[in-house]
């Protein structure tokens, strides 16, 4: 029999396709079209970038009804006037000025006066059961009608190392001036409570007295924390209660400038961080977290003060704190509760919403549109099998390289600045930031420009696509407030593919398609890329990277328009082809070295950006001896002169927790260790039960004291007058407490023991801050600062007292 004649369309799926056609667009006028197509994803990612920025600070003159950042900047400069640790009569001189703005609005005003557990898992926590006592101020603006409660909350103490000039006196001034707004208008229809926790820093335990034992906090009701991790950024209400709808909701509509996402609700819930709204979720609260984080340089450190502030961030907190507490004030607060979460992001001009139950019907769509767009790229000859397979799996290259490049990049600026290694971001971090993302738009590029012409730029469109898609699934189960991150993207970029295809290739309408969907990459992954370097600090930067690759996928398309026409050259012009197409990568390539290079010239340490160091000290008053402690791993050369050797202290200073530390001998200081005085000691059968007070000697702003647990097991144990738990830790001291904020009279502690021995060994330490006056110290040198922890310059004094 003769051969059957091949059809041209049987052709076209017979055989591969030319390598010039196997693109989603091919315009004429390639220039110009990638110019167009360029200049309408910079305009896009403009617009959001400009939508990202705080809002201009409103002056002292504005309007009453108004929020203004310079009225409530005058409460910070008093707030923040010096370092107030929780207990300090510092801490007492801003509570007095709380008091007296609160009460000079004609507010109900009260000062909660108790002893509180913590709440959360802070570092004071390692020590053992942590309690504190603590002050909280309690203002209410009575509701004409209330349906419920909304709680204003911040915390007014600082940490012991710094002024607290955003954490949390933007919080707390913020609070002072919406109370002043809201007292100079119309009455809400909801109580509005103003409550300024003590003790955040040291436990969260001013929150965890408020929410659990005072009488407003009874019945729950909506809450509104306030916080700050730096100085300067966008507020990004980055945490919320379980089922958000509702609430999500009322801050797209209410807050003036919402920055907020799913995504980070999602992985901060997955973080062990905690704030003060950690207390309130434990309770009947519903509610959001809200706070500025960029500028973490400056975090807990001595560099934390009114001047360091951003007033646009003061105005953003306070306009956004202000209209959410107007709304929920007027609103049905009994109708807050939703049954699901929402799934939400920032866009220019307002917040993108829908909801949680959505999330994995779009993620099977995209992955349903991208499986669509395969087989219609194989029929229409874009692609072979094998093309489009290899295609999927070559756009895993860039997904993993990225973030390690990112990581290997940061590995080599700490190498060469090691002081990094303290810091939770630089202090001019922005072209570090710049140079990742260069980074990873180079590993992008060059691994498009080497994979394009054998493999077809529709086939590693398809790939990035594919990708994208299945994670999105992924995330819709196991992260469902973050698979709109690529979900989106996917079922954008789908649908312009098969919108390419139902047009003329080299028509206008394929680069039309191609660019709309890389616009909706932009606006969904550039402000995640944007908001995640400051979240995450520069040392985990490869999280960014990764980000800014996802976004390069899903813009792959326009990508390609940068290179010359795939396919159907020869000679002297493949090679040009060639060379034009690694442009784009050496480009980048060669921008990712010189941001780095800028950033290093730029970023050094000197005296109004010092090197951050570590340091504290602890006096074993039994024996006399004394050394120099430090957590930092690879010591600086100012910390190097005091310590060399790791160790544990966690049998000589339980209450500094089990951490093996740099340590160094030092001369021992002339400081009375805690006196423990016998209040009774009575037995019942074989149990003891032991009533002692713990009386600091000196100004001290924790005293701890542990059991040995070879000498006797602890049944129970009481505190001021409040039952702890029993729970056993490794290591000889295996029961012990850590009180923040010790009253002058000391605190009063019983312990019911099972004795092993004749004697019962008590540890008993305090702590002050503060090292200079200590022998052997040498102030540090202008350019050498403070790293932000909450055992900095510490001075802590152990004894053992045998009974």
């Amino acid at each position: 029999m003769g051969a059957t004649p091949t059809r041209p369309a049987d052709r076209a799926l017979a055989w591969p396709a030319r390598p010039a056609d196997r693109a989603l667009a091919r315009p004429r006028r390639r220039p110009l079209a990638a110019v167009a197509a360029l200049a309408a994803l910079l305009a896009v990612g403009a617009g959001v970038l400009v939508d990202l920025r705080t809002p201009a600070p409103r002056p002292a003159d504005a309007p009453a009804a108004d929020f203004s950042a310079a009225r409530a900047y005058r409460n910070v400069t008093v707030i923040a006037a010096r370092p107030h640790v929780a207990g300090s009569p510092a801490n007492d001189q801003v509570r007095e000025h709380l008091v007296g703005v609160l009460r000079g609005l004609g507010l109900e005003t009260e000062v909660q006066d108790t002893v509180a557990p913590e709440a959360g898992q802070l570092s004071g926590a390692a020590g053992g059961a942590t309690l504190a006592r603590v002050r909280n101020v309690v203002a209410r603006l009575p509701g004409t009608d209330p349906t419920g409660r909304v709680f204003l909350v911040a915390h007014y103490d600082s940490v012991q190392s710094g002024p607290g000039g955003n954490d949390d006196g933007a919080g707390t001034s913020t609070i002072l001036e919406v109370a002043r707004a809201l007292a100079a208008g119309p009455r809400p229809r909801n109580d509005v409570v103003f409550v300024l926790t003590d003790a955040e820093e040291a436990c969260l335990c001013g929150a965890s007295a408020f929410a659990s034992s005072h009488p407003l906090a009874a019945d729950g009701g909506v809450v509104l924390n306030l916080e700050a991790r730096g100085a300067t950024g966008p507020v990004i209400m980055f945490e919320t209660s379980r089922n958000n709808a509702k609430l999500v909701e009322v801050f797209g509509r209410a807050a003036p400038h919402p920055v907020g996402t799913s995504f980070a609700v999602e992985i901060y819930r997955a973080l062990p961080n905690d704030t003060d709204f950690t207390a309130f979720l434990d309770r009947k609260f519903v509610g959001l977290n809200s706070a500025y984080i960029d500028g973490g340089a400056v975090y807990h450190t001595p560099l934390d003060t009114p001047a360091a502030m951003d007033r646009g961030s003061l105005q953003q907190h306070g306009d956004n704190a202000l209209g959410l507490a107007r709304e929920f004030g007027r609103t049905d607060l009994k109708a807050l509760r939703s049954g699901h979460d929402a799934t939400y992001f920032p866009v220019p001009g307002g917040l993108v919403r829908y909801p949680g139950w959505l999330t994995l019907p779009l993620a099977l769509l995209a992955l349903a549109a991208v499986g669509v767009l395969g087989w219609l790229l194989r029929r229409r000859g874009r692609g072979t099998a094998g093309r489009l397979a290899a295609g999927f799996g070559l756009a895993l290259v860039p997904v993993v390289a990225a973030p390690l490049a990112a990581s290997a990049l940061w590995a080599a600026i700490t190498a060469l600045r090691p002081g990094y290694a303290e810091l939770l971001d630089p202090y001019r971090p922005v072209w570090y930031r710049l140079a990742v993302v260069a980074l990873a738009a180079a590993i992008l590029f060059t691994w498009y420009a080497l994979t394009r012409r054998w493999a077809g730029p529709a086939a590693l469109a398809f790939g990035g696509l594919a990708w994208l898609a299945l994670l999105g699934v992924l995330l819709a189960v196991l992260v469902p407030g973050g698979a709109y991150l690529a979900t989106l993207p996917a079922l954008a970029g789908a649908l312009a593919g098969l919108a390419a295809l139902a047009t003329r290739i080299d028509g206008p309408w394929p680069v039309l398609a191609v660019t709309l969907a890389g616009a909706v990459g932009v606006v969904i992954l550039l402000p995640t890329v944007v908001l995640l370097f400051p979240a995450l600090g520069m040392a985990m930067g490869g999280v960014a990277a990764l980000f800014a690759v996802l976004l390069g996928l899903a813009a792959l398309p326009v990508v390609d328009l940068l290179h010359p026409q795939a396919g159907g050259q020869r000679g002297l012009v493949a090679l040009r082809a060639r060379r034009l197409g690694a442009l784009p990568a050496v480009a980048a390539a060669l921008a990712a070295v010189v941001l780095a290079g800028v950033g290093l010239r730029v970023d050094r340490f000197d005296a109004a950006h010092p090197a951050p160091t570590h340091l504290m000290y602890a006096l074993d008053a039994g024996t006399d001896q004394a050394r120099w402690l430090s957590h930092e791993d690879e010591p600086q050369p100012w910390t190097d002169g005091y310590v060399d050797g790791r160790v544990s202290v966690a049998d000589d200073f339980p209450g500094l927790g089990d951490a093996e530390l740099r340590t160094g001998p030092a001369q021992a200081a002339n400081l009375p260790a805690p006196k423990l005085e016998v209040l009774s000691d009575t037995r019942s059968g074989d149990q003891r039960v032991l009533r002692v007070r713990l009386i600091p000697q000196r100004p001290v702003r924790l005293a701890s004291l542990h059991v040995d647990t070879t000498t006797a097991a602890v049944r129970s144990a009481t505190v001021a007058g409040r039952d702890v738990p029993v729970k056993a830790r490794d290591g000889r001291w295996g029961f012990g407490i850590v009180f923040h904020a010790p009253p002058p009279e000391g605190v009063e502690v019983t312990l019911t023991l099972t004795p092993k021995a004749g004697q019962v060994n008590l540890r008993a330490m305090d702590a002050s801050d503060g090292l200079d006056g200590v022998p052997g110290f040498r102030p540090r040198p202008p350019d050498v600062g403070i790293v932000g922890s909450h055992t900095s310059e510490m001075l802590a004094v152990a004894r053992t007292y045998p009974l």
